[in-house]
């Protein structure tokens, strides 16, 4: 055990990697953050919930081609994760736990946010999203004297604002058929407890060797104080998290081996390089659990937000749990003949940020022949529809038969989609707002000489080729968009 002491310590406090800050403000995608909020309800990717009966604040329902966006984004996620490694395994954890998880875990005591509330509209904020404060640190924020010494003032009305106080972020909830404490139970705030806790499950079936992870996505809820700028901060949202476990003298190296690869995780996938930066947690910032933490962040068009975090965990969550539950959580190293709790690095990153990041940086606007074209240059992994099928013609049943026929084809492979609601040229600026890649139009030519036209989202370029190759030309496109 004595070896296993130093290695905390060593690597504790080992030289944190430099982190990054780019030279100038690149500025937003999108200027305005009302533009992708339309866009979104005009195309189908994201409404307000329950909007027939005025909605409910900070929960958004994803419409048909928003569940596709977010549904490929989850998937190219778990590809990068799960799939391309043999040293991760997933999980799909419940979303209700027992409570004591939240006691051990320190959400119940720690998990909060330093508030206020206007005496005059009774609204509550967060003290960090006030103008003014927001580069506090936590023991300014919960000054009962920082109002006034800032000056703070109600960001609606201008009215009088309370000292802070401390708001714990949980939703509740009963179990059983009788309302009291003992039936209480907490929709978890995060998904990571779930992997926790089935860290022996997982490790004594997967007959995994440190180092290994654990993926999971999954739903997860936060009573938040200040919910807004659309889906960026929400209620009910759902987080792509993995825990990777590790030799404790091993966790220092480990954790700045993942802030390369997370961060050229969104650049693969389109998300210009500009925008994206490192920002190192300050040691009053760092959550309870958190011996290092390093946000990826985004240039938002609302400023430089949190994208995903990667945090040295320590063994603060297993070894919490082992004195908890009484179980024997210690990994046994087979080559050193050791036992130890295992530290863990992990890396959470947003369900419903990732997506909301990509749709804002796919936004391009352009001038075309006079006018303004919108369009979404998606990465086709990620596109909704990959290829749309159009008629020149839809009154010429010979046309739309053949379109049927290969939109059909591309269906076993990819999202295809047929659509003879407009002209030509309006079927085109619809699929590019969208971010379909490819458009294949079957004109009347098409018939004798049995090829098509495809044409390109991004470059508008066009090109003739045989309807028997249509689908081979699409997945090669595909491939070389993967490999860029």
């Amino acid at each position: 055990m004595t070896d296993i002491l130093e290695q905390r310590q060593a690597a504790s406090t080992s030289a944190p990697p430099a982190t990054d800050q780019p030279a100038e403000d690149p500025g937003p995608a999108v200027q305005n953050l009302e533009t992708i909020v339309s866009l979104s309800k005009r195309r189908g990717f994201i409404f307000p919930s329950s909007e027939i009966y005025g909605g409910i604040n900070a929960v958004w329902d994803y419409g048909p081609l928003g569940v596709e966006l977010k549904n490929n984004v989850k998937r190219a996620w778990w590809r990068a994760m799960v799939q391309e490694r043999d040293d991760i395994v997933g999980l799909d954890a419940g979303i209700l736990m027992a409570p004591q998880v939240w006691v051990t875990s320190g959400h119940v005591a720690e998990f909060s946010d330093p508030m206020v509330e206007c005496t005059i509209d009774h609204k509550r904020f967060r003290v960090d999203e006030l103008p003014g404060a927001e580069d506090l640190g936590p023991k300014e924020l919960l000054d009962p004297g920082i109002v006034d010494r800032l000056g703070l003032k109600c960001p609606i009305d201008g009215g009088p604002l309370t000292p802070p106080r401390q708001f714990n972020l949980m939703l509740k909830t009963y179990l059983g058929p009788v309302e009291e404490a003992a039936a209480v139970v907490y929709l978890r705030p995060e998904t990571a407890q779930g992997i926790y806790v089935n860290f022996k499950n997982v490790q004594s079936t997967s007959r995994k060797k440190l180092p290994f992870g654990i993926a999971q996505i999954g739903k997860a809820f936060r009573n938040e104080i200040s919910p807004g700028n659309f889906v960026f901060r929400m209620r009910e949202f759902e987080q792509m998290e993995m825990q990777y476990f590790v030799r404790p003298d091993a966790a220092a190296r480990i954790f700045d081996e993942w802030l390369p690869r997370r961060r050229a995780w969104y650049e693969r996938y389109g998300v210009t390089p500009s925008r994206l930066r490192f920002r190192e947690h300050r040691p009053d910032e760092l959550a309870h659990y958190a011996k290092k933490a390093i946000d990826v962040e985004y240039r938002f068009p609302f400023g430089w937000k949190e994208l995903e975090g990667i945090h040295n965990r320590g063994d603060f969550d297993l070894g919490n749990h082992a004195r908890a539950s009484g179980e024997n959580l210690e990994y046994f190293d087979p080559a050193t003949e050791e036992h130890f709790i295992p530290w863990i690095v992990e890396t959470s990153a947003g369900g419903d940020r990732a997506p909301f990041t990509f749709l804002i940086d796919a936004y391009r606007e352009e001038e075309v022949k006079g006018e303004t074209r919108v369009s979404l240059a998606l990465h086709p992994d990620l596109a909704p529809y990959k290829v749309a099928v159009l008629p020149l013609l839809k009154k010429r049943p010979e046309i739309v038969e053949l379109c049927h026929r290969i939109k059909d084809d591309l269906k076993t492979e990819m999202m295809a989609v047929y659509d003879d609601t407009a002209s030509i040229g309006k079927l085109y600026r619809r699929q590019d707002e969208i971010g379909t890649p490819w458009c294949i139009t079957i004109d009347v030519d098409s018939l004798s000489d049995r090829a098509v036209t495809i044409r390109d989202r991004d470059s508008m370029t066009q090109e003739r080729i045989p309807v028997e190759g249509v689908k081979r030309a699409i997945l090669d496109r595909f491939e070389a968009a993967r490999a860029r």
